[in-house]
Formats: C-alpha cells, sequence, structure tokens
C-alpha cells in the first residue's frame, strides 16, 4: 500500500515538472523578438519617402522613415498589422507575421482624391526655409507633367528655362543658359555620366528619355562640393530605381515622337528591370512649320535602360545604359574649302554607361561608389554635287570617372560626406574624310588627354536653432599629357616662334586648386529665412564656337599651357517667405558672379580643323549679377508661379595685340545678356480628369553683332565690324498651351491613358532667331536700305503654332 502512494507521488511530481519545463519553454518562445525593417517609396517615381508615418498593432508603437525611407523595430513573435501614411498618398495596410527577421519594401500611390501638386508641400516647403542650399531648384516627375511643353513631349531643359535666371540661345538651341553663362558652363549629368549635347530635334526635345526620370536639380549658388568641373551651374537628372513587383507598361503616340517603357522584376525582390525607349521622325511636320525648313530632315532616337540588383538589405548595385541618336540635314550653314555641296549633315550620338554600388551601415552612413564612361561624337557630312560621294568631318570626346564618397548622418544637427574622384579626358578634335574627293585633303588633329583628381568634403550644421550652416572644399589637380605638339608664340606678332613636341604621357601642363564653398540660412521666424552663399569653381573643358549655338563644327578643347582653366566666384543672398498659411511661397535671390578666363573667339576667327587653337582664341574676364523675384501657389486647383529676373551679362578682353582684342578691350554684353526675362505658368485643375496648362515666357531680344560700316574690294562690299554685340534682336515673347483629359481610375481598371493637346506659339509670334547680311543686288528695296550697298535680312524658325497630340497609357 505505502508502494502504491509512493509510485502515485512520484507520477505526480513527474507531471508538475513537465508542466514547469512546458511552461518555461512557451514563455522563452513567447519572449523572443525579430527585427522588422520597412523602406517606404513613392510608387511613381520609385525614391525613398522619409518622414512616411508607420503605426503598428496591436503594440500600439511604430515611427517615421529616415531620408533613406527606412524605419526599423524590434517586436515579439506575433501577429501585427501595419499602417502606413504620407501626405498626398493613400494609407497603405500591410498584415505582417512575424517569425523572423523582415523586410518590408512598400510602396505609397498618389492619392486618387488630391491633387498631385500637394506630394510637394510636406518636404519641399520645409527644405526651401530650412537648409542652406541657395539657388536649388528640384522638379519631380509630377511637376515635369504639369509644365506646357513643345510637341506634347514632357521636358526637363524647357521646363528648366521657365525658372528664375534660366534661359537658352533662343528657339534653336542645344542647351541652357543659367545667370548669363553661356552653354558649356553648365554640368549635365544624367545618372552621374556627363552629356555633351543635352538635346534633340535642333533644341526643342533634351534627350533624357522622359519616363526614365525620377528627379531633376539644378543648382546655381553653392553648389555642393561633390559637383566640380563647371563654373556656373549643375543639372542633375536622375533614373528612377524599378523597385516593382509587377510588370509595368507606360508610353505615348504622338506625332513627333513615340515612347515605350517597361518596368519588371527579373528575380523577385533581387532584381529588377526598366527599359524605355523614344524614336521621332518630322522630315513631314517640317515644310508646315516653315517654309525655310523644305528642305529640312530630322529624325532622333534615344533608350535608357537601368538594371536594379538587391543582393542583400544593405548593398544595392545599379546599371545605367543611355543611348542617344541624332540626323539632321540643313540648308548649308558651314563651309569647308573646296567642298561643293548644297546641305550639311549632322549626326551625332552619345554613349553612357554607369554602374554604382551603394553599401549602407548600421550607424547612419553609407559607402557609395560608381564608375562611369560617357563618349559624345558629333559628325558633320556633305554630300557633293552630282555624284554619290560623302566628306565626313568627325570628332569626339571621350570621359571616363570614378569616384567613391562616403556619408554619415551623426545626429539630427550634424551630416557630412567625403570623397575622391578620378576624370580622365580623351578629345579627338577632329578628323576631316574626303573619300573619293580629289580637290579636298584629308585631315587628321591630335588627340588630346587629359587627368583630374579631386578630393571633396561638404558638411551640413545646425550649431542653434534659427542657423543652418553648410561648408565644402573641393581639391583638384588638373594634368594635360602628351602626346602633344604645343606651341609658343610671339606677343607682339601672335606667330608662331616654337614647336614642343611631348611624349606619351609626358606631362605639359598641371593645375592645382582649391574650391572652397559656404552657405548660411538664418530663420526669422516660421515662415521666413535669410540665405547667403559663395562659392569657388573652375573648368577645364570648354566648347569653342562663333555661333548663338554650338553646331558639330564646334571644338572642345581642356585646359593646356596656352588655355587656362576658367574660374569664377560667385556670390548669393536672398530672403524667402511662406505667406497666406503656406499656400503663397515668396522668394527673392541676387547674385554677383566674377570670372576669369573665358574663352571667346578672336575677330575673324576660323577655327575648323585649325592645328593650333589659340591662334583663333582670347580669354576674357567675366562679370554677371542680377536679381530673381519668384511667386508660387502649389496648391488649390488653380495653382502655378510666375518669376521675374534683372540680369546682366558682359565679358571684356585684355589683349595688347590689336588683332585679338574683341571690342578694343572695352566690356561688351555677352551672347546670353538677357536684362529682362519674365516667365508664368498657370495650371486648372477643374476635375481629376482635366488639367488646362498655359505658360507665357517674354524677354529681351539676344544681342548680336551689326556692322560698323563697309568697303569695297574688288567690286565686293564687305562689311567691317568694330564692336561685338552692339545691337539687340525684337523682344521675344511666346504662349504656349497644354490640355490633358484622363480618364479611367487605376483602381478600377489595368490599363489608364490620356490624351495631351499641346500648342506652341499660340498667337504666331515671328520670333527673330537671327539677322544676316548679304549683297544687294540692283535697286530692290531702296527705300528700306537707303544708300546701303548690304541688305538685312531676317530669320525666324517658329513663325506659326505648333500643334500636337500624344496619347499616353500606363499598363500594369
Amino acid at each position: 500500500m505505502d508502494g502504491l502512494i509512493e509510485g502515485k507521488m512520484k507520477q505526480e511530481r513527474i507531471w508538475i515538472v513537465a508542466l514547469i519545463l512546458l511552461t518555461c519553454v512557451v514563455n522563452v518562445m513567447s519572449a523572443q523578438e525579430h527585427t522588422l525593417s520597412f523602406q517606404i517609396l513613392d510608387d511613381l517615381t520609385n525614391e525613398p519617402i522619409e518622414n512616411a508615418q508607420i503605426s503598428l498593432r496591436p503594440c500600439s508603437c511604430g515611427g517615421v522613415t529616415d531620408i533613406k525611407g527606412e524605419f526599423k523595430i524590434t517586436l515579439p513573435q506575433d501577429t501585427y498589422v501595419a499602417m502606413v501614411s504620407f501626405i498626398g498618398f493613400k494609407t497603405l495596410e500591410r498584415e505582417i507575421f512575424l517569425d523572423q527577421d523582415q523586410t518590408l519594401r512598400l510602396s505609397l500611390g498618389e492619392e486618387q482624391q488630391q491633387l498631385s501638386e500637394v506630394v510637394l508641400t510636406a518636404k519641399r516647403v520645409s527644405d526651401r526655409l530650412e537648409t542652406s542650399q541657395m539657388g536649388a531648384v528640384k522638379l519631380t516627375t509630377l511637376e515635369l507633367k504639369k509644365m506646357p511643353a513643345v510637341l506634347g513631349e514632357v521636358d526637363v531643359l524647357r521646363s528648366m528655362t521657365l525658372l528664375p535666371g534660366v534661359n537658352n540661345a533662343g528657339e534653336v538651341s542645344n542647351g541652357i543658359s543659367v545667370r548669363g553663362g553661356s552653354l558649356d558652363q553648365n554640368l549635365l549629368l544624367y545618372d552621374y555620366a556627363p552629356v555633351f549635347n543635352p538635346t534633340h530635334l535642333f533644341g526643342l526635345f533634351s534627350v533624357f528619355t522622359p519616363e526614365a526620370i525620377a528627379s531633376t536639380d539644378l543648382y546655381r549658388a553653392n553648389i555642393p562640393a561633390r559637383y566640380g568641373g563647371r563654373t556656373t551651374s549643375v543639372l542633375d537628372v536622375k533614373v528612377r530605381n524599378p523597385y516593382v513587383d509587377k510588370f509595368k507598361l507606360s508610353g505615348g503616340i504622338g506625332l513627333v515622337s513615340s515612347r515605350l517603357s517597361l518596368e519588371t522584376p527579373i528575380i523577385k525582390d533581387k532584381l529588377f528591370l526598366y527599359a524605355g525607349t523614344r524614336a521621332g521622325f518630322t522630315d513631314f511636320l517640317l515644310p508646315i512649320v516653315s517654309k525655310r525648313l523644305e528642305k529640312t530632315k530630322a529624325r532622333f532616337y534615344d533608350h535608357t535602360i537601368k538594371l536594379l540588383f538587391l543582393p542583400t538589405d544593405k548593398d544595392q548595385i545599379s546599371f545605367t545604359n543611355f543611348y542617344s541618336k541624332d540626323f539632321y540635314q540643313l540648308d548649308l550653314i558651314a563651309q569647308v574649302e573646296n567642298v561643293n555641296a548644297e546641305s550639311n549633315q549632322y549626326d551625332f550620338k552619345t554613349f553612357n554607361n554607369t554602374l554604382q554600388w551603394t553599401h549602407s551601415f548600421k550607424d547612419d552612413s553609407s559607402l557609395r561608389t560608381v564608375f562611369l564612361l560617357s563618349n559624345y561624337t558629333p559628325k558633320t557630312l556633305f554630300p557633293e554635287r552630282d555624284n554619290n560621294n560623302v566628306i565626313e568631318y568627325e570628332s569626339q570626346i571621350n570621359f571616363a570617372s570614378i569616384f567613391s564618397e562616403y556619408e554619415k548622418r551623426i545626429n539630427e544637427r550634424l551630416n557630412y560626406y567625403a570623397g575622391i574622384q578620378g576624370n580622365r579626358y580623351k578629345i579627338k578634335p577632329g578628323q576631316l574624310d574626303p573619300g573619293t574627293a580629289q580637290s579636298v585633303l584629308p585631315v587628321s588633329l591630335d588627340e588630346e588627354t587629359s587627368y583630374e583628381f579631386s578630393a571633396y568634403t561638404n558638411f551640413n550644421w545646425n550649431p542653434i536653432e534659427p542657423l543652418t550652416v553648410s561648408g565644402g572644399l573641393r581639391v583638384t589637380n588638373f594634368s594635360f599629357v602628351g602626346p602633344y605638339t604645343s606651341a609658343t608664340f610671339d606677343e607682339s606678332t601672335g606667330e608662331i616662334t616654337g614647336i614642343t613636341e611631348f611624349d606619351k604621357g609626358e606631362k605639359v601642363e598641371s593645375y592645382n586648386v582649391l574650391e572652397p564653398r559656404l552657405g548660411l540660412n538664418l530663420k526669422l521666424g516660421k515662415n521666413t529665412s535669410v540665405k547667403a552663399s559663395y562659392a569657388r569653381l573652375n573648368q577645364y573643358l570648354q566648347n569653342i564656337y562663333n555661333s548663338t549655338t554650338p553646331l558639330p563644327t564646334s571644338r572642345w578643347k581642356t585646359s593646356d599651357t596656352n588655355i587656362a582653366p576658367q574660374k569664377s566666384d560667385s556670390y548669393s543672398i536672398g530672403i524667402y517667405q511662406d505667406i497666406l498659411n503656406n499656400r503663397v511661397e515668396l522668394g527673392l535671390e541676387t547674385y554677383y558672379r566674377k570670372s576669369e578666363n573665358n574663352l571667346t573667339y578672336k575677330p575673324g576667327a576660323d577655327f575648323f580643323l585649325e592645328e593650333f587653337l589659340e591662334q583663333d582664341v582670347v580669354q576674357a574676364k567675366g562679370e554677371a549679377y542680377g536679381m530673381e523675384f519668384s511667386l508660387r501657389k502649389p496648391k488649390g486647383k488653380i495653382n502655378g508661379w510666375l518669376n521675374y529676373t534683372w540680369s546682366r551679362s558682359f565679358l571684356k578682353t585684355e589683349s595688347e595685340r590689336l588683332a585679338d582684342r574683341v571690342n578694343n578691350n572695352e566690356w561688351y554684353p555677352s551672347d546670353f545678356d538677357r536684362p529682362h526675362v519674365f516667365n508664368s505658368t498657370v495650371n486648372f485643375e477643374g476635375d481629376q480628369y482635366n488639367t488646362l496648362s498655359f505658360n507665357f515666357t517674354a524677354q529681351t531680344g539676344r544681342p548680336y553683332t551689326t556692322a560698323n560700316g563697309y568697303f569695297d574690294i574688288e567690286g565686293i562690299d564687305v562689311p567691317i565690324f568694330l564692336e561685338r554685340n552692339n545691337v539687340r534682336l525684337k523682344t521675344y515673347h511666346r504662349l504656349d498651351l497644354s490640355w490633358r483629359v484622363k480618364y479611367g481610375k487605376k483602381l478600377d481598371r489595368r490599363w489608364i491613358g490620356d490624351w495631351t493637346f499641346t500648342i506652341y506659339n499660340v498667337y504666331a509670334r515671328k520670333n527673330q532667331y537671327n539677322l544676316y547680311y548679304t549683297q544687294r543686288n540692283g535697286d530692290a528695296n531702296t527705300n528700306i536700305f537707303r544708300g546701303s550697298p548690304l541688305g538685312s535680312y531676317e530669320l525666324t524658325i517658329m513663325n506659326s503654332p505648333l500643334f500636337s497630340l500624344t496619347y499616353n497609357f500606363v499598363f500594369d
């Protein structure tokens, strides 16, 4: 009996111990914790969203995302519901069973019932008032789509010319001028790779594939230290990252160009692809625009391909390929001796590749390494009369670069980055291939090679609440190396006095420079801030041309023994205010830029295939100054902006030789001196289906050179030019219209389409492109030209409205 009782007690003790062990196991399992990581992205641009709100149930916990769109939290194993929200975007809910460490990459779509510009208000307004960066403008894809553009295209460069301080040379211009600078003084980047000719179709389109663009940043004042090599501005265009979980197709079909883009995951959560292409064939439209263009032909093509690979949660590797090709034919506007041709054909292409690796560390820091190649090859063709031979002139820029940059966020008040960069320039100045032509000799100019090595750092610091400081320093060594033939010149006559031959790799000339940058921002209350900035910049690559816009026959040249780097010192001060409860933004900026070694052509210069370019160019001092006023209303059914710029831009040579002087060494207006510029854009967003936009621009006519007199040589009247840019074209003004009709709701159907109807130059303004002079025959128009043997004639390009209808679609 006692044994039976003892056995039962032993059995009970075993059950008690087992129950205790089971309870401990359950407690241990329930106490196990895992890390839940989020990355929140913009569904349209695939860019990270900072300050997105993340709320979790049932723990009633959460937080906001950082600058990379990331947020992490450690939680016990359980089932949770995450709610993600951000102003202007649809709220997203996701149920999560947390049984291991997880990373969620979520995309927020635009709020269907909100106007698109609301997306801009949460962060952009704060940036404008609180950061110390001056002269910076960021345009998102949403903003670009709302700007009226020629022929229905979303266009970066055309949109930029609507901003204060940004212009071009006219209707046909292949670049932008920023604050009175020349076209080549702007650094244009497309996913880090420079673009040397950024336009299609005589400057009407930019080469950037429209759907590929994620964001566009323009820097005009204290340019961040990571950028170097240009003296006026930086336009940084980023390609969208294809973070997608399903196939997406978009594009457009138009009269002038058609385009198609796709995004798709290749390996789920690891490898993604974006591919976009565009082509345009406009030969049939050009004679309708102007009789002057009857013999003009034009076609273009571009594509952007981007691969994104995410091997780990901390690493991101991307590869971007960009290709652009243009062909157009014009009446003879450039001549080569002994060439018997009645038209010029221009064939140029850009081929860029960018490889980027970004690694994120645990302590709010990251390391980005980028390797890139950029190749630009312009070619001019001269088809000979009465035979099939084509004389070809070709040049080339081959640019390679590698840089590595470490970035760290120390705390809410201090962050910095530091990096190193190495660039190589290889320039083929020009090669003339006569083919079977007997009257033209082949010419091949020597290739030029140079290297640029830089180290840089930049910080942003908020020492006290109302004051923010940004500072940077860039240190650069530039070396021009052989093989090269260098000439020395007599200072009084300009004649060549000696020739020096340099072997391959031998140093010809080198320059060492320091480039400090500084920005200050002082907040005066909640809605007002005052900013000031300074920046020193140097430029080693320049484009020399003697027309209002560079042609493929223009010359690219790096600094050498006789051509020093361009240098500029820029000063800016401005005041910014938000009024009417942040519904209206006001800004006023003033600037002054002093520059040296600006490259311009000498009187009578002809540097086409010239072996020693120094004989045809001279370096000049420069001054540019101005005031920019802007008013912006980003919200409401009626929204838009207007801006007014008063500015001046002058050049002055200091040559001792009379033949080298421009304007007799007196100050003269540069080609981009526009004292008065007014731009206005108004968007009427009546409902979610219709958007009507108007753009109006007016500006002082650009300077040009008129003859001071003429003299007779064997019966031919030859004009005498003593002054440069001594008169102006008529005032330029133009009105554009865009009407976008959207139908279909993305929630209801996979195919979304819209029609965009545009009118460029609504009231058919005949804006002057140029004035030219020619010998008069007989007594025709004597009452107009009076006694002058030379007749002055006006050239206009767009003398009638340009209509376009484009169908755009998205399928996902």
